[in-house]
């Protein structure tokens, strides 16, 4: 999920020609990933064992996968490197028997920095400097090795790689038959910004899909009319210099900013996509709709933490927040290769925790989890545009409280 949500900021922008700096970010992907290639042998799956930060009474915690980071070193002569200069890094899981050939490339969410003081003080974090990142992390949800919790990915070669640049991701893959692309929340974003690329990295019989869990982010007004998130981005294209990269037929005719939102970003995506994203997002509901500084009479203040205490007038503005992202699916929904799972629970990222992934107690949308509708959709079994009625009809719902 987000991480410190005192700051708007998520990365997105239409790939038309990419920079010297877009290569040197891609180039640690790229590095990652042919080292893992190289590396890969016959040996048995690893087994390690550890707790995930999953939400509260997620039974699937114990079992998740704790897996080692991995430095990358000489990628600096690129460019490539974390805020504070020091190596960027990724975390393997080894695929095991007839997943050995496949990949799941997860791009880490967390956000932007949008000005000279955030981007130093995301320096001394794990989101701007390797040195504070976890030895280990856990593996869970669609990254989880465990066939209960994953039936679909669990044998995959995965790869998680970790976001330090407080700008963009990339993920460029080469020469596997299958491969598949997630990232969520801002790492969604990105996945999507990133999809078309990643495409053209593999052999063109390969089989390529890209997943983006809580990365479809809204141009909408606040509570208070102002634009917080459309300026926020306005400040992100202006600091990160990244106009030139945005797609050209986009920035013709709008400002530069607009070009930055999924609604625009997925009208140039060839490759298929699948979207997962509650309809009532905490954080969108947190940052985009009643940000800090829009409710001066904290009149918003149980709701936007706790859907459970919103009024009747406020879950009519919240169904209004919802219907704009429908009417910004509308034509991706038309789509023949597209997918989509919007649900109507009040949560965030969603496909990298077990229990909202695949477990006896996930959100269900025609009594199929999420794992189960995006294994559908990846495989060619069926067609899968799921659209959850509004909140509160779904009882399988795991709504967060941050009361």
């Amino acid at each position: 999920m987000m991480a410190n949500t005192a700051r708007l900021r998520h990365p997105a922008w239409c790939w038309r020609k990419w920079t010297n700096r877009d290569w040197a970010i891609a180039a640690v992907a790229v590095t990652a990933f042919l080292f893992l290639l190289s590396s890969l042998s016959d040996d048995p799956r690893r087994d390690r064992r550890g707790g995930a930060r999953l939400p509260a009474g997620d039974p699937a915690g114990a079992a998740a996968d704790l897996v080692d980071l991995t430095l990358l070193r000489d990628t600096g002569a690129k460019g490539a490197r974390c805020l504070d200069g020091s190596a960027p890094g990724y975390h393997f899981s080894k695929g095991f028997g007839a997943g050995s050939d496949s990949w799941l490339i997860h791009i880490e969410g967390g956000g932007w920095c949008a000005s000279l003081s955030s981007c130093s003080s995301r320096a001394k974090t794990k989101l701007g400097s390797s040195a504070y990142m976890e030895q280990q992390v856990s593996f869970a949800g669609i990254l989880s090795s465990e066939p209960s919790q994953n039936p679909e990915f669990f044998n995959w070669n995965k790869v998680k790689i970790r976001y330090c640049d407080g700008a963009s991701f990339s993920g460029h893959p080469q020469s596997e038959p299958k491969a598949f692309l997630t990232g969520c929340s801002a790492g969604g974003l990105a996945t999507l910004i990133h999809c078309d690329d990643f495409r053209e990295q593999l052999p063109k019989d390969a089989t390529v899909k890209c997943l983006a869990d809580a990365g479809f982010f809204l141009n909408e007004k606040d509570i208070s009319g102002n634009d917080t998130m459309r300026s926020f981005y306005h400040n992100v294209v202006q600091l990160q210099g990244v106009q030139e990269s945005l797609n050209k037929d986009c920035i013709a005719s709008k400002e530069p900013s607009d070009c930055f939102f999924p609604e625009e970003i997925i009208k140039n995506i060839r490759t298929p996509v699948f979207l997962v994203n509650p309809a009532y997002d905490f954080w969108q509901i947190q940052n985009v709709l009643v940000p800090d500084g829009s409710d001066p009479s904290e009149s918003w203040k149980r709701c936007r933490l706790n859907i459970q205490a919103c009024t009747p007038s406020q879950l009519k503005t919240l169904k209004g927040f919802r219907d704009s992202l429908l009417r910004a699916l509308s034509e991706f929904q038309k789509s023949k290769e597209g997918g989509m799972f919007i649900n109507s629970c009040f949560i965030h990222c969603q496909t990298w925790f077990g229990e909202t992934w695949h477990s006896p107690n996930s959100p269900r949308i025609g009594n199929k989890t999420i794992a189960e509708s995006v294994g559908d959709w990846y495989f060619n079994r069926r067609a899968v545009k799921q659209i959850d009625c509004p909140y509160p009809c779904n009882p399988s719902c795991y709504n967060m409280n941050f009361s």
